[in-house]
């Protein structure tokens, strides 16, 4: 019986632990989006590629200094859904980033081959409006 209680009691914590990672992992991907999409939205290019690159150096400080290690690609992608209807970067065009992360679970020993040990991606998303007000930005503020 005690051996019982003990076991559900190691199942139990590894189970809580894989689902506060998981929530943490969220909880820093919303934060790395959010950033992503500012960092999008106030860069100082004048091309899309050059404000992705500023926008994906944005989102993996923002989960380095979290303490996940993102890898591009392996680990964590990030993406830009829309700029609007123009799909340029242009002043008063919507930002809509997207960043997703894979985060490891916890292997439980519960049936015959266990259960977890897979990757969950967790997403988030975050817009922005690309400054009106800024110089350098073709078009007019109509926003």
């Amino acid at each position: 019986m005690l051996l019982f209680g003990v076991l559900v009691f190691v199942i139990g914590t590894l189970l809580i632990v894989s689902v506060w990672g998981t929530i943490e992992a969220k909880q820093a991907v919303a934060g790395a989006a959010r950033e992503a999409a500012r960092a999008y939205a106030e860069a100082d290019v004048l091309t899309d590629a050059e404000a992705l690159a500023v926008a994906d150096a944005a989102a993996r400080a923002s989960l380095e200094a979290s303490g996940r290690h993102p890898v591009p690609g392996a680990n964590y992608t990030i993406t830009v859904v829309s700029t609007g209807a123009s799909e340029a970067f242009e002043r008063c065009e919507r930002v809509v980033v997207e960043v997703a992360y894979d985060v490891p679970t916890v292997r439980l020993p519960i049936g015959g081959d266990g259960w977890g040990g897979s990757l969950v991606t967790v997403r988030s998303r975050h817009t922005e409006l690309v400054d009106p007000y800024r110089s350098g930005i073709p078009g007019l503020a109509l926003c």
